[in-house]
Formats: structure tokens, C-alpha cells, sequence
């Protein structure tokens, strides 16, 4: 059998077919990009004629590793040339000259090989088409744990001294559905040098999202929605639909800023001009692996972007308005915001408005 395509890539083969080796190129053939591929399950690049093509291929015997991998992405072998190809959807799109879905980014080899490595660490007992449909949230969620190795790894060191503090002994995972909880056993090296004994904690898993509060500094004022919310519900809340601003959660290979943008755009159609960052955080670090990118969106709030939006397909009901900054303001002192990430935000923009303002100025009055 032949690998091409991403399951040809170093990040993918040496984990699902250590033993290939290099075959002659398919030629007569090229490969469509598909920047998912390895990510979601309905992503992989189409195979299309091209009489000057030529595809790189490696030949091995199926593994357990690669069958799995096979059954939980949906991947079928597919005859090419007398050959039996793995890596490639089994039909070509109808304009071959049209790029796949998401083709503006390049392949994500590393998150790939992160996806890889999660799922084949799941039970055999887990049904692969099971597994399938939850791989978008597990992409989200692993995609943010890439992402916060790499931007935590320059942090100043706080807690006990070194780098052996920490030992991570087994992962489970008890509820996998839209979110997750994980369960960890794990010891840790204490503030008087003694290591502690084994602990068990569980953790809500729900990958990174973005927030963003829209402000007009040109106006002084922001944009707010309200919409249902499922815990105060499960709490029990007699007013379980809250004031909150633009939130949603980062998409594997987006940006955080990316999802800032984005979200504001469904969620009330605004276009921001300008990300400010404000403080990101873990809202509930104890218990929520979440963490929270917060910025305030530079955007026009004339009284006619108010309305109504959000998605259909995730049966969002949101409505947005405009207020006057000094009210949110009098809200967030007052206690009648609830809603954590907006709370924060009311709070830093009171501290830094007039800071915005003045550098936003020039810009505003041209």
C-alpha cells in the first residue's frame, strides 16, 4: 500500500507506519492542498490528473496504529494506477481547479501529529465513529494545548524550584461528548521540598475562546448582547439570561485575534478595525482548563448596528445594543454584570478609555 499526501509527511507516517519506505512518485497526478487534512475527518486533499504532476509516495503493510487512525478519520484505501492509495478523499471535487475548504492557511503538520497522537491514545474500546464526531472539539482542545505550551514556555517560574515539580501519572476521560472532563492523577513537589502523595482531580475541558467588548471611542460607548445561558439555568437561576460582549471559541489553526474578529462578525455583524488586548486569563483555574483571550474591538457604534444575530446552525438567540461606556461602568460597579470576562473587561476599559482615545484620536477625526 502507498502513503501520499499528509499521511506521506513525517508528522503522520512515523507514527502510523514506521517501517515505509520511499516508493517512485505517482505519476501523472497531483494533489489538491487541504489544510485539514488530519484534523477533521471529511478534510483530506482530492487526487486530480495532471500530466506534468508527479506525488511522492511511501510503501509499508498496514499497522494497528494506521488502521485505527484509518477507522476514526474515516479513510479508505483507494485505487490509483494499479495501486492501493491511503491519504486522499475518494472522490475529486467537481471543479478540480477550485482549492478545498480553508485553503488560505497551509497544511498544520504539528497539530496533525498532536490529533494523531490524542486519538491513538483513546481505548480501543471507544468506537471509532464515535471518536469521529467529537473531533472537532478535540482539535479545539488540543490545538490550545499546543498553543499554551508555546506561549507559556518564556513565563517567569512561580511555585516550587526546578523543573522536576510536576508529574503527570494517568489521564482519563469519563464524559466526552461536545465537552469533555478529564480526569488526572498526579503528584506535585510542594512549597517545603517534599513531593505530595497521589491526587485525583478533574478538570472541564473546552479548549481557548476570545472575547471581545466593542467600543466606539469617537461615540464613548460599547456594544452588549444578552442571550440564554445554560449553567446559571442548571444553578438554578431565576434570570438566567445574561448581559454579556462577543465571545466564542478559537478554532484549530486560528488565531486568537482571528476568533476575536470572527465571532464579532456572527454574533452581531460588526467588523472591528482594531484589537486592543486586554488581561487574558484562566476564569476558574481550579477546575476549568479554559483560558480567555480578552480584548476591547475598536469599531463605529451608531444606534443602527443593534439587533439581532448569532448562528442558526448552533441555535444562538442573541441580541445586541449599544450603551453609553459610563453605564457599563455603572453596571459593573452596581453588580449588574455577572458575566466573568465581561466584568473584567467593563473594569480595565473604565481604567484605560482615555488613553484609547487619545491614541485613536488623529485617527478617528481623519
Amino acid at each position: 500500500m502507498l502513503l501520499i499526501g499528509p499521511l506521506a509527511d513525517p508528522a503522520l507516517r512515523l507514527r502510523l507506519m514506521p517501517g515505509a519506505v520511499p516508493a517512485d512518485p505517482l505519476a501523472g497526478w497531483r494533489l489538491l492542498p487541504q489544510p485539514d487534512a488530519g484534523i477533521e475527518a471529511a478534510a483530506w486533499p482530492a487526487l486530480v490528473a495532471d500530466p506534468q504532476g508527479q506525488v511522492a509516495a511511501w510503501r509499508g503493510d498496514w499497522t494497528p496504529a494506521l488502521r485505527r487512525y484509518a477507522a476514526i478519520f474515516g479513510l479508505s484505501p483507494v485505487q490509483v494506477a494499479g495501486h492501493e492509495v491511503l491519504g486522499i478523499a475518494a472522490k475529486a471535487p467537481r471543479d478540480p481547479a477550485a482549492p478545498g475548504p480553508g485553503s488560505a492557511r497551509d497544511w498544520q503538520p504539528d497539530l496533525a501529529a498532536a490529533m494523531a497522537d490524542w486519538v491513538l491514545n483513546l481505548p480501543d474500546t471507544l468506537d471509532a465513529g464515535t471518536i469521529r464526531g467529537r473531533l472537532p472539539m478535540i482539535a479545539a482542545w488540543v490545538s490550545a494545548r499546543l498553543r499554551g505550551d508555546r506561549v507559556t514556555a518564556d513565563l517567569p517560574q512561580i511555585g516550587p524550584e526546578g523543573q522536576d515539580r510536576l508529574q503527570i501519572l494517568s489521564r482519563a476521560e469519563p464524559y466526552a461528548k461536545f465537552f469533555s472532563v478529564e480526569e488526572l492523577v498526579l503528584r506535585q513537589r510542594r512549597h517545603r521540598g517534599d513531593w505530595s502523595p497521589e491526587m485525583l482531580r478533574a478538570v472541564f475541558v473546552s479548549g481557548d475562546a476570545a472575547v471581545v467588548l466593542p467600543y466606539d471611542p469617537l461615540r464613548d460607548r460599547v456594544l452588549l448582547i444578552d442571550q440564554l445561558r445554560a449553567g446559571p439555568v442548571a444553578r438554578g437561576d431565576r434570570q438566567p439570561w445574561f448581559y454579556e460582549t462577543v465571545a466564542g471559541r478559537v478554532d484549530p489553526g486560528e488565531t486568537p485575534d482571528e476568533a476575536a474578529l470572527r465571532e464579532a462578525v456572527e454574533e452581531t455583524g460588526l467588523a472591528i478595525r482594531r484589537l486592543i488586548a486586554g488581561p487574558h486569563n484562566y476564569p476558574s483555574p481550579g477546575i476549568l482548563s479554559e483560558y480567555l483571550y480578552l480584548y476591547v474591538g475598536i469599531a463605529d457604534l451608531p444606534d443602527e448596528v443593534a439587533g439581532f444575530g448569532g448562528l442558526d446552525s448552533e441555535d444562538e438567540d442573541i441580541r445586541s445594543f449599544i450603551l453609553p461606556r459610563a453605564e457599563l461602568t455603572r453596571m459593573a460597579m452596581a453588580g449588574e454584570i455577572r458575566n466573568g470576562p465581561l466584568l473584567v473587561l467593563a473594569l480595565w476599559l473604565e481604567l484605560g478609555y482615555a488613553r484609547i482615545q487619545g491614541e485613536l484620536a488623529p485617527s478617528a477625526e481623519g
